[in-house]
């Protein structure tokens, strides 16, 4: 079927299905679109460009390296005024031509794409990539009507070119999927390049990108592109799971193993659905169509619950993944009206409505009983995409009122002086300092199509399609000519089939004999929503007594709870790094109501632990300041969830080291006397964190380091993680605690042992020892051996002046969690970096579930167990002994171990992205 054709069913059945908006009504919603608009960008012209994006709290830019590390969302930054090129042709279709003009000229004459910067692929191709090829889009349709961009000779595409270039050293992998991560200078091979290290990206990450790729191919005439996009698309085809023709969430970019085997149509995977589909639109391939009604019949028969839509387990689809949605499933209704499926589109579109006038704005995930998972809302389009999608198909202006909701929920609790604000928490109306690209890209664009009539508009809409960030790339392109070198992609064994042409384009009137059809669609959902309550309390048999256990109640060093999992069939397995993993033995539960509270307990710890996960602390530093290391020594530390943040203290705390008793800090601390005044040194182990640091926090201490119990355990093979509180507040503590692994720990040990006197700076990052001692003479002379003192000075100057930060290690799925099935499997959440039992134990009570966000950080595969098993036996035989006659000899070998974490911690440093 022609593309152009195919994009004609979104005019949909125009017919009157209730009381119509008034024009005049419509005309100043549409006005209020624009003024809002204006509001926005003009704040992030003013008080934020160059820089990336408007941070609307400080009226001020967010520039990467200058603002606190946000982890993987920063990754979209790349220093080229994202926010500008991302709005380029917003500009345009808001009739803003002057200033579109004058936003090209800046991109021009401002932008710089050859920054020594380390960004995401995913997010710099539908933002930069997508923005410039919008921009282009606009002006060549602007200087063929003969008044605007006259001058204009493609300077923008030359840019998405170059742009394209940069991008294309991600793709060389022998899968032909992208590292999720290049350097826009240096690519992806080589030091300089602070990446390519990465294993895994998610699915949506390699699969959204032949839109953009494509359409810089037949606007350059260079089929490089499009043929590197069509082979990583073919890669995720051929792995799809082919029971169930479903992906999971996220792959190895090399094995094309699946690291996630969860499979839905938000974070993750949402827009390589959505690019199958487009691309057969703008491409004309019938390839793409095929293989997205593949998918797309799998969606319907295991994730879509009407009008819930759940993640499955792509090998077992009848077994949920988890029993919360995401907000970027919101663009499916939309999806599904381009598909031409408008009931269920209907029924999700009516659950999403109601969550949002329950909470003013979608969270980011919400329960299937319609509750806040997680409370955040970065102004996300998604809801308003799908709301202009159902008006165009259906032209009921019930679908007006929600978008004039969506306005009025904007400037209600987002706006501010500055922009609009992120919400930190919709349950409360607080903000964040962010305003992300993607609101003035798609937001205001969707929002102007609903309430704009076709004469406001200052092009046909219907001769374009929209990318997954709202850029609009015409669908001429289908025409263009394109080099015969481009693969078909087809194999003897692949043909079409007709059959999976069914219901692509139907006869929209078909749809909607009766005028009040989709009001009957809504009604029973709108009840459902607003009568949500929390679920009854399940059956219980006879005996079963006390209600189940809860994972946010366990605590890993209880006997009851133990026996109580032990009911569940569920132990608890050691491993040798110290780390804890739930299994789940159907079978040996003590009844099928027993089993199915475990399946349930290990659902909640996983969400539980991912919940606790939201935020990544970066790690601290713990240096040795007295003699004879004089701040040479710095030990990698993890931080706590409660107590000071050494991120916000400009000296960070000095002051000796003590070790407290009890070791355990489980218990009142008998040497008060020492304690006082002193950092304590206490065992992890036997009871909760804050506990440890409420004790010794009352004898007098400054601030506390617990050190590992597990003998060998490492942060050069260990990821670190956040010490967690107590389930309770923590507002009581107020000195830093922070965390070092054994072999670190025992650093610190052997030093106290051998100079009684150790001198410590707990901070966010290593110090210079000009800072350290204030400018002062150093006080003696460094150990014998050693690099001289001008040397040290430049290494912790380097140290000092590069920012500190941390990328969490994910790990792959060694077994994965059967949700909901009584068979004799296990049931086993795999390991990631933070705990979801909020306590200390000696039963190292870490349970590592796998990363539920899409993402974004980016998994790394975990070292097979005997490896790493391997790997810490021999750390711990190249450990110093404690007790040796010599003291030079114990000295040197701990200045050995010194530089090695010296040299992680530089590293760590250079890794920063």
């Amino acid at each position: 079927m022609p593309a152009v054709l195919f994009s004609l069913m979104l005019l949909g059945a125009l017919c009157s299905l209730g009381q119509a908006m008034s024009r005049e009504e419509k005309l100043r919603l549409r006005n209020q679109v624009v003024e809002m608009f204006d509001h926005a960008y003009q704040n992030y012209m003013d008080h934020a460009y160059p820089a990336d994006e408007l941070m609307p709290l400080t009226c001020r830019g967010r520039v990467r390296g200058l603002e606190p590390s946000r982890g993987d969302v920063d990754d979209a930054l790349g220093k080229f005024s994202l926010t500008l090129i991302d709005t380029l042709d917003t500009l345009v279709l808001l009739n803003k031509t002057t200033e579109f003009e004058a936003a090209v000229r800046r991109v021009l004459s401002d932008v710089r794409l050859d920054n020594d910067i380390v960004v995401s692929v995913f997010e710099t191709n539908i933002r930069v990539l997508g923005g410039l090829l919008g921009g282009h889009s606009m002006a060549v349709m602007l200087k063929e009507g003969g008044q605007h961009m006259q001058w204009y000779q493609d300077e923008l595409l030359h840019m998405a070119k170059d742009l394209g270039l940069r991008l294309l050293p991600a793709f060389n992998t022998s899968s032909g999927l992208p590292y999720p991560r290049v350097n826009l200078k240096y690519g992806v091979r080589g030091p300089e390049t602070r990446t390519g290290t990465e294993t895994d990206t998610c699915t949506a990450c390699a699969g959204t990108i032949i839109l953009e790729f494509a359409a810089l191919s037949r606007f350059t005439g260079d089929p490089v592109f499009e043929a590197h996009a069509r082979r990583a698309l073919d890669f995720l085809w051929e792995k799809r799971q082919r029971n169930s023709n479903l992906v999971g969430t996220t792959i190895n970019i090399h094995s094309g193993e699946w690291v996630r085997r969860d499979s839905g149509v938000g974070a993750g995977i949402d827009s390589y659905y959505e690019y199958l589909l487009k691309a057969y639109i703008l491409l004309g391939d019938d390839l793409f169509l095929e293989r997205f009604n593949i998918h797309y019949a799998s969606i319907m028969k295991y994730i879509s619950q009407p009008p819930l839509l759940l993640d499955v387990h792509i090998h077992k689809p009848l077994l949920p993944a988890r029993t919360w949605m995401d907000s970027l499933l919101a663009f499916f209704p939309g999806l599904q009206v381009l598909k031409g499926d408008i009931r269920p589109a209907i029924e999700t579109h009516e659950m999403l409505y109601q969550v949002t006038k329950k909470h003013n704005f979608l969270p980011e995930a919400f329960t299937t009983d319609f509750r806040v998972h997680w409370a955040q809302h970065p102004l996300r389009p998604e809801f308003a995409e799908s709301t202009y999608f159902l008006y165009k198909a259906t032209g009921d202006p019930y679908y007006l009122e929600a978008g004039r909701t969506i306005l009025d929920n904007l400037n209600r609790f987002a706006r501010v002086p500055c922009g609009f604000a992120a919400m930190k928490d919709v349950r409360t109306g607080s903000h964040e300092d962010r305003m992300d690209s993607f609101f003035l890209a798609e937001m205001f664009k969707y929002l102007f199509l609903l309430f704009a009539e076709a004469e406001d508009l200052p092009f046909d809409v219907e001769d374009y399609i929209f990318t997954t960030e709202a850029h609009l790339l015409p669908l001429s392109l289908s025409t263009a000519p394109h080099s015969s070198s481009i693969p078909s992609n087809r194999t003897s064994e692949e043909e079409l089939d007709d059959s999976n042409f069914d219901w692509t384009c139907p006869n929209t009137r078909l749809l909607f004999p009766d005028p009040a059809y989709p009001g009957n669609l809504r009604d029973p959902i709108r009840s459902a929503v607003d009568k949500s309550c929390p679920r009854p309390a399940p059956y219980r048999e006879p005996g079963m007594g006390r209600p189940p256990l809860r994972a946010q109640d366990f605590m890993a060093n209880n006997p009851e709870h133990l026996e109580l999992l032990r009911r569940m069939g569920v132990s608890l397995i050691h491993l040798k790094d110290g780390r804890v993993q739930l299994v789940q033995h159907a079978t040996q539960a003590v009844s099928a109501v027993a089993a199915e509270d475990g399946v349930r307990f290990m659902q909640e710890m996983m969400e539980l632990s991912s919940q606790q996960q939201k935020e990544q602390l970066p790690p601290r530093a713990i240096q040795i300041v007295s003699h004879p290391f004089f701040g040479r020594v710095v030990l990698t530390a993890g931080p706590a969830q409660f107590g000071t943040d050494l991120s916000k203290s400009s000296t960070g705390l000095r002051g000796f080291v003590t070790v407290a008793e009890p070791y355990s800090g489980c218990a009142e601390i008998t040497n008060a006397e020492y304690v006082r005044g002193h950092i304590a040194l206490l065992q992890r182990g036997q009871c909760m964190f804050a506990e440890k640091a409420r004790h010794i926090q009352k004898a007098g201490a400054i601030g506390g380091i617990v050190i590992d119990d597990n003998e060998g355990s490492s942060s050069d093979t260990a990821p670190l993680f956040q010490m967690a509180g107590d389930g309770r507040s923590t507002d009581d503590i107020t000195m830093p605690l922070l965390f070092l692994f054994h072999k670190e720990g025992n650093i610190l040990l052997e030093a106290l042992k051998e100079y009684r006197e150790v001198e410590v700076l707990l901070s966010d990052k290593a110090r210079d020892r000009e800072t350290i001692f204030k400018g002062k003479p150093l006080p003696g002379i460094l150990i014998e051996g050693s690099m001289d003192v001008q040397e040290a000075k430049e290494d912790c100057l380097t140290e000092a002046t590069t920012p500190t930060s941390f990328e969490p290690i994910s790990q792959s799925q060694e077994s994965k969690l059967e949700l909901g099935k009584l068979a004799p499997e296990e049931v086993t959440p795999s390991q990631g970096e933070v705990g979801p039992v909020d306590q200390d134990t000696s039963l190292a009570e870490e349970v590592r579930p796998p990363e539920e966000e899409a993402s974004p950080t980016e998994a790394e595969a975990e070292a097979d167990l005997a490896e790493s098993k391997e790997k810490r036996d021999s750390e711990k035989r190249e450990e110093p002994e404690g007790d040796t006659d010599s003291s030079s000899q114990s000295v040197d070998e701990l200045m050995a171990d010194w530089r090695e974490d010296l040299e992680v911690f530089q590293q760590m440093e250079k890794d920063e992205l």
